[in-house]
């Protein structure tokens, strides 16, 4: 998808001239783009997050030559998508890989059906919580 197609496809969905909405584009990935260079996160909710991570020099080897070089320190732009986009690209489910091999489309997040089992302590159920479950 290009920005053409952006502004046309923003034009089909609001009554605006062709003009007026590729100078709303353009403004969009200008105020994107100076942001992303100032070294700023830019998170757009259900979308994701780019970030700028500056990577440190370190050795490296010519692929043509073979020669031992040193790669530079340099700033690099990353996404990390949200949980939201993850969803929604695998027809609102995350894909599992079964054991056997086959893949299985889960319908909602999975959670721990033990309740002894919980990456976060704060979140485990108290001794009365599991007695409780114990009984019922």
């Amino acid at each position: 998808m290009t920005r053409t197609d952006i502004v046309e496809r923003f034009r089909q969905e609001v009554d605006f001239t062709k003009k007026e909405c590729t100078q709303m584009v353009k403004l969009v990935f200008e105020i994107l783009k100076r942001t992303i260079e100032n070294g700023e996160d830019v998170n757009i909710s259900g979308f994701g997050i780019f970030s700028v991570r500056q990577k440190s020099a370190r050795r490296g080897r010519n692929p043509q030559t073979g020669e031992d070089m040193v790669i530079t320190s340099r700033r690099v732009l990353t996404f990390k998508p949200s949980t939201q986009l993850k969803w929604s690209i695998n027809d609102g489910g995350a894909v599992n890989k079964c054991a056997d091999g086959t893949t299985r489309v889960a319908a909602k997040p999975a959670k721990p059906a033990n309740p002894f089992i919980c990456r976060d302590w704060r979140k485990r159920p108290s001794l009365r919580e599991l007695q409780n479950l114990k009984s019922t």
